[in-house]
């Protein structure tokens, strides 16, 4: 088509602008949840931890107390006395003295190391000794110990070696007398001793 001249040509139709693209979506925060699960954990393991702190501290705190003796010691019985009588009179093979009363026991000695019967004493007597009863004159001199072998039985009485009471108190058949016997390894050791009609052990 021609064109008169002078004409001014149409203006070129503008371009459409290109279609605004979407904004990209924010990305959402990080979930606070791994944090909170990384607090709860802190707080399981020092709940659980507390209590082993707590036993590892009671540990020590026992162990200085048995150390120091606190918890007391476990001794190993030594010696064992299987009957204990006191004669209610005095009887020997001679016959009674005044101011006497003799005893049975029976020592035994569990150890494999020998030991010796040093002393003994009771609220009863104002003197307790150990003798060698003889068979003529019925007593016998005053003996410093009496040996009780190792892992032996010794068998105290008036005929033999015996532990005598000096003038004891009036006794009474069938009452418990305190006796304590001292030896050189096993140290004291207390027993009752019943008292018997005179000659029976």
């Amino acid at each position: 088509m021609t064109r008169a001249p002078g004409a001014r040509q149409p203006a070129p139709s503008a371009r459409l602008a290109p279609s605004a693209r979407p904004a990209p979506s924010a990305r959402p925060a990080p979930s606070a949840r791994p944090a909170a699960t990384r607090g709860r954990l802190r707080q399981l393991a020092a709940a659980a931890l507390a209590p082993v702190i707590c036993a590892a501290a009671l540990t020590g705190l026992l162990s200085a107390w048995v150390a120091t003796g606190g918890a007391g010691t476990i001794t190993r019985v030594q010696i064992r006395v299987g009957m204990a009588a006191i004669s209610a009179g005095a009887f020997t093979a001679s016959g009674a003295s005044a101011g006497r009363a003799t005893t049975y026991l029976t020592i035994s000695n569990l150890t494999g190391s020998p030991d010796e019967l040093l002393s003994a004493r009771s609220p009863v007597s104002s003197r307790v000794v150990l003798t060698r009863q003889a068979a003529a004159a019925g007593s016998g001199p005053a003996l410093p110990g009496l040996a009780i072998p190792a892992h032996g039985t010794v068998t105290l009485s008036p005929f033999g070696d015996d532990v005598v009471f000096l003038h004891p108190a009036p006794l009474q058949v069938g009452q418990l007398v305190p006796l304590t016997l001292t030896f050189r390894q096993a140290g004291r050791v207390t027993v009752e001793a019943t008292v018997t009609p005179p000659g029976a052990p």
